[in-house]
């Protein structure tokens, strides 16, 4: 082949590669024209195109979410503080009380035995006006007023309804002077000791009149 038919074939060549560029050039500005463009994502507005500043609340609340390390309320602490000391002081004083006021519980239930047998044997006594039963009447007005000063104090039973917290019940008769259901007879008086029951009465309960 000669000289001149390979330059006139090489001049084809870039003619043709230069024709396709421009096609292509062409045809990528077409379909780039037939992109549309992405929208703005829609951001919401109080009408004047900027958004809405928050709120003093939600402001407050991303605070304390981005610093959990916030100082505590010394005020408030010092206050619970405080008042649980109060009730801690309160109580102890009770528990105080209550201690003095019942400590002496066991030696005075133990006495109680006597009391009784005294007042049995100033029941049983025939002659009252005998000077050994006024001696042992007065000892035992002495032995009360002793008890008393301590708290202890008998209450009366007879006559009364039947109270299971104040009385025990060791039997049933029947009774043509007090009514059924009503406390006919004491066996041993019960006792109280600062308002509280030391000693439950034993009593005898009335079953009414016999039939």
């Amino acid at each position: 082949m000669s000289e001149e038919k390979v330059k006139d074939k090489n001049d084809v060549e870039a003619a043709d590669a230069a024709n396709a560029l421009e096609d292509g050039s062409a045809a990528a500005e077409e379909v780039g024209g037939a992109i549309p463009e992405a929208e703005d994502e829609a951001i919401p507005s109080d009408g004047s195109g900027e958004s809405p500043e928050k709120s003093a609340d939600e402001k407050t609340s991303e605070e304390q979410a981005e610093s959990p390390t916030a100082e505590p309320d010394w005020k408030d602490m010092y206050v619970r503080a405080l008042a649980d000391f109060d009730n801690y002081r309160k109580r102890t004083s009770r528990d105080r009380e209550e201690l003095v006021k019942f400590a002496t519980s066991e030696a005075i239930r133990d006495m109680l035995p006597t009391a009784d047998n005294l007042a049995l044997a100033l029941d049983q006594a025939k002659d009252k006006e005998d000077p050994f039963v006024k001696g042992v009447k007065l000892a035992y007005d002495g032995f009360l007023k002793a008890l008393k000063d301590h708290g202890a104090e008998p209450f009366d039973s007879v006559g009364e309804v039947l109270d299971p917290n104040r009385h025990e019940a060791i039997a049933t008769l029947p009774s043509e002077t007090v009514e059924e259901g009503r406390i006919a007879n004491e066996v041993k008086r019960g006792w109280m000791l600062n308002g509280r029951l030391l000693r439950a009465a034993q009593v005898v309960v009335s079953s009414g009149k016999a039939k």
